[in-house]
């Protein structure tokens, strides 16, 4: 085992539908890689061949890690698509098992708990920077699905948001509020 410590841990995130089909896929690589690295982030074709021999691999088989091609993958199959966090031949497994629950939690709160090929393809955007949140060019970012859902979560409606009046009116009005609550609070005695 090598001692080399990085923060690049994640090659891969593959999210497939039940045919082995590509629903979402992001793969990185470290900037400072070997040049004879077996890395996939170059290689289209080698990509697609890779998640198919893995979907194999893994379709209907209860489990959740597997080593696969010099790889350690996690995964987690639901209705009709598994997700996969792939790692180098050495990473932690836990830590890998890790991120993948964080995903999973984040796409749950999300999602609202409709995690399936359909749902996702509608929330793609979603979904995409909810990756993005999690495992940003392999690095892992954050692992806890609140903090992660929180960040994906969509911009507050036009209803909800508050509506700031930056006319030269508007301004003079927030200077009035403000000096008469002042002046209110100079009256009590603070």
């Amino acid at each position: 085992m090598t001692t080399d410590v990085s923060l690049y841990t994640v090659d891969s995130v593959i999210i497939l539908d039940n045919t082995g089909n590509r629903v979402l896929v992001k793969y990185s690589n470290p900037p400072h890689a070997p040049e004879d690295s077996d890395s996939l982030a170059q290689r289209p074709k080698q990509q697609v061949q890779f998640e198919k021999s893995l979907f194999q691999k893994t379709h209907k088989v209860n489990g959740d890690i597997v080593l696969f091609e010099n790889k350690t993958v996690v995964y987690k199959e639901f209705s009709d698509v598994v997700i996969y966090i792939v790692g180098g031949l050495n990473e932690n497994e836990c830590f890998l098992f890790n991120v993948l629950q964080g995903l999973v939690g984040a796409l749950e709160i999300v999602l609202k708990y409709s995690i399936d090929k359909k749902t996702i393809q509608e929330n793609y955007d979603m979904v995409s920077l909810a990756v993005d949140e999690t495992i940003d060019d392999g690095i892992v970012l954050e692992t806890d699905p609140s903090v992660i859902a929180a960040r994906v979560s969509k911009a507050p409606t036009e209803e909800n948001s508050i509506k700031i009046d930056l006319s030269e009116e508007g301004l003079f009005n927030a200077f009035k509020f403000a000096r008469s609550r002042v002046a209110d609070r100079l009256q009590q005695g603070f």
